[in-house]
């Protein structure tokens, strides 16, 4: 019972490659389009996508800031947002994460500090694409038959 270890079955985060920086004494105006592994240290007021279908890492350090969306697989998130994230993915939100925005997730680890202000919305793949499911919704229950015992 105690001192085993559980089976990881959860998801985390593929790309162990970050291939660009914007380093903290850099700002720009524009969006910024990328691929594989991204770390933000700087400033950006613009759109942050993860270039088409490719498994990227945004990294956002607790220096960096966006102003604008963000779309990637994967995000490690430290500074600001001030846009709405979507991570097809894994999200961890790290203490210093402060999102004002909705987020939109797969698989989220917040850790205790992050704020977010906005929604949290679940993804989850579904046989015909992805459904998005609202935390604090209720799920229809399907139909309970009558206790009777009476077939129909």
């Amino acid at each position: 019972m105690f001192g085993k270890k559980k089976s990881d079955n959860a998801k985390s985060i593929e790309i162990n490659k970050l291939s660009s920086l914007i380093a903290d004494n850099v700002e720009i105006v524009g969006d910024v389009i990328f691929s594989d592994g991204l770390r933000v240290d700087g400033r950006i007021e613009g759109n942050v996508i993860n270039k088409g279908d490719e498994r990227g890492l945004l990294v956002l350090s607790e220096r960096g800031c966006i102003e604008g969306s963000v779309r990637t697989h994967d995000a490690v998130i430290n500074g600001t947002i001030i846009g709405d994230v979507t991570v097809s993915h894994f999200l961890e939100l790290q203490p210093k994460a402060r999102v004002t925005g909705n987020i939109s997730y797969s698989q989220l680890q917040m850790d205790c500090g992050a704020s977010v202000d906005g929604k949290l919305e679940k993804l989850e793949e579904a046989d015909a694409g992805t459904k998005v499911v609202k935390l604090g919704s209720t799920p229809t229950a399907a139909p309970v038959a009558a206790a009777s015992g009476k077939k129909d």
